[in-house]
């Protein structure tokens, strides 16, 4: 495999969460350019109940312009602050429960192609019923759902966002829950 080289990155554009740059690149001897956004990073909580419920959060994204059913998550304060503090501070924010007890399940990167978004996920046991703390913008229902009615979700391609859909299948993986093993 030949040396891949970046020659020069300039900033294009600055959002409220991410910067764009293009990027001059050499590589197999041929120079190209490319679009690269970074991101500063987020959390993701995959909250449990009790009785092994998920607590699921409905809300309106514009890029699809439709609502969504996810797993709670946000982008960190500060490049430099721990995933796990934002965790802790999504889960009470848009579900109003906190938790004492945050053990972690994965890392996810989200569109490696042309974005170095990473995303720390969050199992969220031993809930505690707190307060919602939504941004002025946000308008978030909370849901409780089965594990497998959520991967009946996924397997039907009605779920699709990355981090959701990976934490539910790792966390399904992790508890032994399998849609084979439901009893008719």
């Amino acid at each position: 495999m030949e040396e891949t080289i970046r020659l020069k990155r300039e900033l294009a554009y600055t959002g409220t969460i991410l910067k764009i740059y293009r990027d001059t690149v050499v590589a197999n001897g041929h120079q190209e350019v490319y679009d690269y956004i970074h991101h500063d990073g987020a959390a993701a909580v995959l909250p449990v109940t009790k009785d092994g419920k998920i607590l699921m959060v409905r809300q309106y994204r514009n890029a699809l312009d439709r609502f969504t059913l996810e797993i709670p998550a946000g982008k960190l304060d500060a490049p430099d602050e721990p995933k796990i503090d934002c965790a802790y501070r999504e889960l009470e924010e848009e579900t109003g429960f906190r938790s004492e007890n945050l053990e972690y399940l994965m890392t996810i990167n989200t569109t490696v192609a042309f974005c170095d978004e990473c995303i720390g996920v969050y199992i969220a046991r031993d809930l505690i019923p707190s307060q919602q703390h939504l941004d002025e913008d946000e308008s978030i229902d909370v849901e409780e759902w089965e594990v497998l009615d959520l991967l009946r979700l996924i397997y039907s391609g009605k779920m699709t966002d990355g981090k959701t859909v990976a934490a539910i299948l790792a966390y399904a993986q992790r508890e032994g829950i399998r849609l084979e093993d439901e009893k008719n």
